[in-house]
């Protein structure tokens, strides 16, 4: 979901947005993150080379999550309450990332403090909201834009729409959501996963 990496955020900030809009969006964000427990949804996923995969999404938390890719695409990531996993089973591979170390924990801890370490990006549309979160102490972590798109009737009073991520080596990757769904049953086993083995050489 990365190219390598960067699937695990980002438009720079051009400007400091005035501050009551600062903690007023701020704040409803961090509501819509607490209020949701679990989630599914579609997810189109674009890297920095334009190739776009398509998949399913799937979010328990605290820190269990699912990217389901179409059929025939030999990647899978998961988070499994520990660590971020991404498995490519076509050359039986596999990489592990604390969800702490990850842009993506942002999603799956509520108890985060958005406040600590994220600002509301500016933008021109006042029916979007958008915050760009990243860790200033480890810039190797890469950073976050989440997208929310202002629905009275979703947790929170908004709607995630998708993110853009960015790696610490400018790896971008866009995630685009629909058919968002919440506060759905999802069994714990939806986060396992079959270990990757390395392909049989002939001789």
């Amino acid at each position: 979901m990365f190219g390598s990496r960067a699937f695990l955020a980002p438009i720079a900030l051009v400007a400091a947005a005035p501050a009551v809009a600062q903690t007023g969006d701020l704040a409803a964000v961090q509501a819509h993150l607490r209020s949701v427990e679990t989630m599914t949804a579609g997810f189109t996923q674009t890297d920095r080379n334009g190739k776009v995969l398509t998949g399913t999404l799937t979010l328990k938390k605290p820190g269990r999550i699912r990217f389901q890719y179409e059929k025939g695409v030999p990647i899978l990531i998961v988070g499994d309450g520990k660590a971020l996993w991404f498995l490519d089973y076509s050359v039986g591979q596999k990489q592990r990332w604390p969800i702490g170390n990850s842009p993506l924990g942002v999603l799956l801890d509520p108890t985060r403090d958005l406040s600590r370490f994220a600002k509301v990006v500016p933008g021109g549309d006042s029916r979007l909201v958008s915050i760009e979160a990243s860790d200033p102490k480890h810039p190797e972590y890469g950073r976050i834009t989440l997208v929310f798109a202002r629905q009275p009737t979703a947790p929170g009073g908004l709607m995630l729409q998708g993110w853009v991520a960015l790696d610490s080596q400018g790896n971008r990757t866009t995630i685009r959501l629909s058919d968002q769904r919440f506060g759905i049953p999802v069994a714990d086993n939806s986060f396992r996963f079959n270990e990757p083995r390395s392909p049989t050489r002939r001789n």
